[in-house]
């Protein structure tokens, strides 16, 4: 493994947890970040000091992501206000994939355990700023990080942990609103260019009424012509397999995105392994998701990760878990996770030239690129045959563009967390507790809006690729400059032109 010089090993030491698990360096196992307010200052002070990169890009890159951290722990310090940077800090669901070998990964799960009272004693000690309805959000995630530990002494700092977030669901302040200047500037440092909300939001209502436009259109080929799409698409999710059914289906779908992704040749690699099967006990919280073979690991599998309902759960849960698996929605979600998304990204960061590239990644590239590769594979005739294909990308695009308009509602005030439940229940096929669900994510993870946000900047991207490189524009040479820059920041991505 490459030894990181003084000023990128700053970066990566304030992200630990993506720079362990994302990045694949596993110096960082068994042990945890100090997000103890001493901590974070330490951490920040350390920050910009050496040489930048030879390469202008990557010494671009670096920089933003510097002064993203400046901004979120500095200026915003998020370390005090939202318990979920303090929940990467303490999983240990990282090392359940299988990335090394097996005694060396127990043992690193265990040199992590037995750091919790100290990320602990840092975490009671920096959340003193947690808003009410973010603690109630994050209460069950927070109970979760201890499914499957048995050690008496990690217990009882994270009964300890518990303790402190109930405590803020209960005391903490009513209001998790940002503030549109603070949204703002926490989007656009995090990606290296100006945020104006207003326009944003425009943005994403005239993306909507696209998509409306779309799923109508696919509707009608189904012979839904005279109904209302959102509740065509309602009756769709019910067609889905039973719990049994639901990995093998999803294996299924996978073998045809890859196959697919290569035919065409979509993106720059095709090699690697992707496996399919359930989430370990740790990761069961999350319907789908891929673990992907890192760039800083051996070369070696990638999981792409499914969960059944659990069997213990009433009827009605389980159901409505399965929808999320239907004959219409599974396929879209498919290529996101696996091919031409995030599978293929990784097998191309593997490859990025450097390890700036290679380390430092924009979620809102990864999430608008693995959006992109939906919107990309109705376009290039992926399951041209059966209309259900389109439906879902339309359907899960529907739920990315309302995080993005209800992101932007709540934390410049515009709109209560009841308000953005309306607004997913018109905006999309999700009701009742799904849709407040989702509108409760906005105010923990103010930036979920990411997924459509980055899709319309690779679309831009891609419409001023073809005006420039006129005849010499194909998809392929498109998606091999772009991807060759790892994982970039929104604001610099126009260094694929």
């Amino acid at each position: 493994m490459t030894e990181l010089d003084a000023r990128l090993r700053a970066v990566t030491d304030l992200i630990v947890a993506e720079a362990r698990e994302g990045g694949g360096r596993h110096e960082y196992d068994g042990r945890i970040q100090d997000l103890s307010p001493d901590g974070v200052r330490a951490g920040l002070d350390r920050l910009g000091q050496g040489p930048a990169p030879d390469d202008a890009h990557d010494a671009r890159h670096l920089q933003v992501f510097e002064a993203s951290l400046r901004y979120q722990l500095g200026e915003l310090e998020l370390h005090r206000k939202n318990p979920l940077l303090h929940l990467s800090n303490l999983d240990l669901a990282c090392y359940d994939r299988d990335y090394g070998p097996e005694d060396e990964r127990v043992a690193a799960k265990a040199a992590h355990l037995a750091l919790w009272p100290e990320a602990v004693e840092h975490a009671v000690t920096a959340l003193d700023q947690v808003p009410a309805p973010v603690a109630k959000s994050l209460l069950g995630a927070v109970k979760g990080l201890a499914a499957g530990v048995t050690d008496e002494t990690a217990l009882r700092a994270h009964a300890r942990l518990v303790a402190h977030v109930e405590r803020a669901a209960d005391e903490g302040d009513p209001d998790a609103a940002l503030g549109g200047a603070a949204l703002a500037t926490l989007m656009g440092t995090a990606e290296g260019l100006p945020v104006d909300l207003g326009r944003l939001a425009e943005r994403a209502d005239a993306e909507r009424d696209r998509l409306m436009t779309l799923l109508a259109e696919s509707c009608a080929k189904l012979g839904e012509k005279d109904r209302p799409p959102l509740d065509v698409v309602r009756e769709l999710v019910k067609d889905h397999p039973d719990p049994d059914g639901v990995i093998e289906a999803a294996r299924i779908g996978t073998e045809k995105a890859i196959a697919f992704t290569r035919e065409k040749d979509l993106v720059p690699y095709h090699d690697g392994e992707c496996l399919v099967g359930p989430a370990p006990e740790s990761r069961r919280w999350a319907m789908a998701m891929m673990a992907w073979n890192s760039p800083g690991e051996p070369d070696g599998p990638s999981w792409y990760h499914i969960t059944p309902p659990d069997p213990s759960w009433p009827r009605q849960e389980q159901e409505e878990w399965l929808e999320v698996f239907s004959s219409a929605t599974l396929p879209a979600i498919n290529v996101h996770e696996v091919a031409p998304g995030h599978f293929s990204h990784a097998r191309a960061l593997r490859r990025a030239p450097s390890e700036v590239r290679r380390l430092l990644q924009s979620m809102a590239f990864v999430e608008g690129w693995a959006h992109y590769a939906e919107e990309l594979c109705v376009e290039e005739g992926f399951e041209s045959g059966d209309p259900r294909f389109e439906i879902g990308v339309w359907v899960e695009a529907l739920i990315r563009v309302t995080r993005l308009a209800v992101a932007i509602g709540v934390h410049t005030g515009q709109m209560t967390v009841e308000e953005g439940a309306r607004r997913f229940e018109s905006d999309s096929h999700l009701v009742g507790p799904a849709a407040l669900s989702e509108a409760r994510r906005a105010s923990f993870d103010p930036t979920y809006g990411r997924y459509t946000w980055g899709k319309l900047l690779i679309l831009d991207l891609r419409e001023r690729a073809r005006r420039e490189w006129g005849d010499g524009f194909t998809v392929q040479r498109f998606h091999r400059s772009l991807l060759d820059l790892g994982s970039p920041p929104l604001g610099l991505i126009d260094a694929a032109l």
